[in-house]
């Protein structure tokens, strides 16, 4: 099969989550585990950190990425979803996975999702943990996808574990409290493998007290760190540096040369090392528009302050969402003076730009409808000045399909 060719059978012939929702997910560990066990069990073969939380987590892996790599080390990173290509989730020192062996992974393991009948996530898991153990890599960070107790990653046995934080996301999938959906994210805590918890709140922390003391896990709960951050970096990111930091002190007493200049200069190199997009990602000066993922309560909360704190003119929201959020919230948080541009994805679980743009009309949030988020931008690039601001958010996938990004 070509590349192309190879993309369509994982994308048409498996379940993806992205896509379609909930349906394509998978109950237990058990297809993961008979993927890897076809392969000779390469999750066995290499060091790796796991990190799971509700925001975060996908920002952390990148830091976590670039900081090794500057200290030297051959480093892998798994993350998901993609932006604009496949590879991205599959990372070595900082370079996406070659087309060339997606395909030779996928046809290598055609036979066993025959028999097992994996999701795409499932076979993607496997694609990564099998690259880095054949590419002998000194350390991988590896990125849950939903929760963490039942995650298809979540067959790693780690050096480090990190939950970065506990909000209220994927509520049908992980339950409708922070303490429940703290119970699912701490599923990834190991036997004896130290746990690093980069926020927690009152109501969250028992259940990280009780998992870790079952598991006789090591926990810490991360410290604030004085750190001098460029200020165009997101004001969420400055969240995830306390866990950052406490993960490559506890990688550093288990022998990884790690130092403070290391962490600064990883930090201060992150996209250009490790790949990241998307995260209050500018993508032109004036006006000012900025790309960013956040998709949540939490997330948008702290965009949009930023945002206002920035903005010397008026504010061009490009906003876009998915069919299983609670919308009320999230409109309460879009600043009052906003001009709004209403858009969608092409993917099946994006919601109609129809159906958004009623409901937000319900709550007093008028705004113009847009197919897509290219023919939206331009319209907010027809009506922005010099010193307003244009954001595009709300969902990854609306992000994907930007053509600057």
């Amino acid at each position: 099969m070509t590349y192309e060719q190879t993309l369509d059978f994982l994308y048409t012939q498996l379940p993806m989550y992205q896509r379609v929702g909930k349906k394509a997910l998978k109950a237990d560990l058990s297809n993961t585990i008979k993927l890897l066990d076809v392969l000779g069990n390469p999750h066995l073969k290499f060091k790796s950190v796991h990190i799971a939380g509700t925001n975060g987590k996908g920002t952390s892996a990148h830091a976590l990425s670039s900081i090794l790599q500057t200290a030297g080390y051959r480093t892998g990173l798994y993350t998901s979803p993609h932006l604009k290509n496949f590879t991205e989730r599959i990372r070595l020192d900082g370079q996406e996975i070659p087309k060339e062996e997606v395909i030779a992974f996928t046809a290598k393991i055609k036979q066993a999702i025959a028999d097992v009948n994996p999701s795409f996530f499932e076979i993607t898991v496997a694609m990564a943990i099998d690259y880095f153990a054949r590419q002998q890599v000194d350390i991988a960070i590896i990125e849950t996808g939903l929760g963490g107790r039942l995650d298809s990653t979540n067959v790693i046995i780690p050096e480090v574990s990190l939950i970065t934080n506990i909000g209220l996301d994927h509520m049908d999938l992980l339950g409708d409290t922070h303490a429940k959906i703290a119970f699912e994210k701490a599923g990834i805590i190991k036997h004896n493998v130290p746990v690093v918890v980069g926020e927690s709140r009152e109501d969250t922390r028992p259940v990280f007290d009780q998992k870790a003391r079952m598991e006789e896990a090591p926990l810490v709960y991360a410290a604030p760190v004085e750190f001098d951050l460029d200020e165009k970096m997101p004001d969420y990111f400055k969240r995830n540096i306390p866990g950052i930091v406490e993960v490559c002190h506890q990688l550093a007493k288990k022998g990884f040369e790690i130092q403070q200049h290391h962490v600064r200069e990883g930090i201060r190199h992150l996209a250009e090392r490790s790949g990241l997009r998307g995260r209050f990602q500018i993508l032109q000066e004036s006006p000012l528009m900025i790309a960013d993922v956040s998709h949540n309560v939490d997330g948008l909360e702290i965009l949009f302050d930023q945002i206002e704190r920035i903005t010397k003119g008026k504010l061009h929201l490009v906003f876009g969402t998915v069919q299983d959020k609670e919308l009320e919230p999230i409109f309460k948080l879009i600043p009052p003076n906003a001009n709004i541009y209403w858009t969608q994805s092409s993917v099946p679980r994006s919601l109609a730009v129809n159906e958004l743009t009623m409901e937000a009309e319900q709550h007093g949030r008028s705004g113009q409808p847009f197919p897509n988020v290219n023919e939206a931008i331009t319209e907010a690039k027809k009506k922005a000045l010099e010193n307003d601001t244009i954001l595009v958010t709300g969902s990854t996938f609306v992000l994907a399909e930007i053509d600057e990004l």
